[in-house]
């Protein structure tokens, strides 16, 4: 019958090496305390054993966590995948691991996680929300735990955010697509109880207004999710509208590749027939059949950005630390899929 194997602990190792139990510990801490010969004579002990440090209890009592959070809202975008690496380059720097969750954009998918969270005492969370009321944000308030909002405004003081002017990329691309002759241009958003789509369509508006042209300039063409899927099926219904647009604007690059896909299978030519902008510039946006003109968000610097704010106020000079709200500006990377018609 098998048994369990029995977990060596750090006695284990000082009654194998016949030192104490403090000599043992500092050689784990890497003090120089210790004198080379007996460091390098527990190290063996520590190999041949195969003991493993477990930071749980000394976290514990410090009552600091070694792991971050980050609770996204789709990890199968790879807008969300860059902001993870910028994370977690940062928090590794610093020591710490990152745990990266996905909400699918649902409310209650994220207050579960937001329950984990406290449970497991992380140091601290990355979060871009999918509760358009905020109330699972204010129900963890309560545990104390910092928090910073990632891809998004905070709405007060009581937080750190760092975000890109939406409103400003949204503007970018019409006025890109308003100087290249369009008149009659589409919008494809995503859920509306997110910010960011609500703040691209209003830059998207202003654009037009800039333009001299009326709001109603820009047929509006809803998706239910940000994703490719929702996009091909937003294109197939654009092909439909009675008055076809010119353009198109997507809340992101993944609606905008799905509208591309319905416009390649229909045999519309892409920009000569309909111009296609997109959102946050992934790196298949280059990589398209026709490469895809996007409004660039730096994901990696966001990414770094918050780890850096949440490392900043839970460190040693947190009782110094006031929250930031850092809002970058956007980029246009103009590619073929909006080239001028000929």
């Amino acid at each position: 019958m098998t048994g369990t194997a029995r977990t060596v602990g750090i006695k284990d190792v000082a009654r194998e090496a016949g030192v104490s139990v403090g000599t043992v510990s500092n050689v784990i801490n890497q003090s120089e305390r210790v004198a080379p010969d007996t460091r390098e004579h527990v190290q063996r002990v520590i190999a041949r054993l195969g003991y493993v440090r477990s930071d749980s209890a000394r976290q514990l009592r410090a009552g600091r966590s070694r792991i971050m959070a980050l609770l996204v809202l789709d990890m199968g975008n790879p807008f969300f995948v860059d902001i993870a690496r910028g994370a977690e380059r940062t928090a590794r720097k610093a020591g710490l691991g990152v745990m990266v969750c996905n909400s699918a954009q649902s409310p209650q998918d994220e207050a579960d996680y937001l329950a984990l969270f406290a449970e497991q005492r992380v140091r601290g969370v990355l979060i871009t929300p999918s509760d358009p009321s905020g109330a699972n944000l204010r129900e963890f308030r309560r545990y104390g735990i910092p928090f910073v909002l990632v891809d998004r405004v905070a709405t007060d003081a009581d937080g750190c955010s760092v975000s890109v002017d939406d409103v400003a990329g949204g503007a970018l691309a019409i006025r890109h697509l308003t100087a290249a002759g369009h008149r009659s241009l589409a919008y494809v958003g995503g859920p509306d109880q997110l910010q960011q789509v609500r703040d691209r369509r209003e830059g998207a508006l202003l654009a037009l207004a800039e333009a001299g042209l009326p709001a109603s300039a820009l047929q509006e063409v809803p998706a239910e999710r940000l994703e490719v899927a929702a996009g091909r099926d937003a294109g197939a219904r654009i092909l439909g509208l009675a008055e076809r647009p010119t353009a198109v604007f997507c809340a992101n690059d993944l609606l905008a590749l799905g509208v591309l896909q319905a416009l390649y299978t229909a045999g519309v030519r892409v920009p000569q027939d309909m111009a296609i902008v997109g959102y946050d510039d992934i790196e298949f946006a280059a990589a398209a059949t026709v490469p895809l003109t996007s409004v660039r968000q730096p994901a990696v610097t966001i990414g770094s950005i918050a780890a850096g704010m949440l490392l900043r106020e839970t460190g040693e000079h947190a009782q110094d630390h006031s929250h930031e709200h850092v809002i970058l500006q956007p980029e246009l990377v103009v590619r073929q899929s909006s080239l001028a018609r000929k």
